[in-house]
């Protein structure tokens, strides 16, 4: 692949480490916070960026996986979130190719309509099987969701990060 002018080249990202994101994530959003509508989905949101960074190692599987654990968490139904997560990590690995030709803050731009589409899914299910509606803060969710996606990049990417001056006899 070739690399944007000032692009720096990373080593390969740890399956222990991306693993252990996801399962930190899932940590994250099952601690009760007293869950409001306009929460994050902070799984949701280190699903997609390891699907577009990862593609190989993080798929639509893992996603229904961990959708499955939300739903059974949240007491949701089953499904709920198992679909949700599948489909944004199937767009997420759609347009990961694209995406990562942009600069992180564009990344953002772009993985809004990821985020709005999810919960959009979610809301979907939960009105068709006889839920009541959340309110309209549920539409901040993906808006703070793309927020975070600057601060997630850096902190997830931050392992894999070379050393500007390791030594001056290797090329890379």
């Amino acid at each position: 692949m070739i690399m944007r002018p000032g692009q720096q080249l990373l080593l390969p990202a740890n399956p222990l480490f991306i693993w252990f994101s996801l399962l930190a994530a899932l940590m994250l959003n099952m601690l009760p916070l007293g869950r409001v509508p306009w929460m994050p989905d902070f799984l949701a949101l280190v699903l997609v960026f390891w699907s577009v960074h990862q593609p190989q190692r993080v798929g639509i599987g893992a996603s229904f996986v961990f959708g499955l654990f939300m739903d059974v968490h949240q007491a949701a139904l089953l499904g709920q979130h198992a679909w949700s997560y599948t489909a944004l990590s199937f767009f997420a690995i759609t347009i990961h190719r694209r995406l990562l030709w942009f600069t992180v803050p564009s990344q953002a731009l772009q993985v809004l309509p990821l985020f709005a589409a999810a919960h959009a899914i979610e809301l979907a299910i939960r009105m068709l099987s006889g839920g009541v509606f959340p309110g309209w803060p549920l539409f901040l969710a993906p808006v703070i969701e793309s927020v975070l996606w600057p601060l997630v990049s850096v902190l997830l990417l931050a392992p894999q990060r070379r050393a500007p001056d390791r030594d001056e006899n290797r090329p890379l």
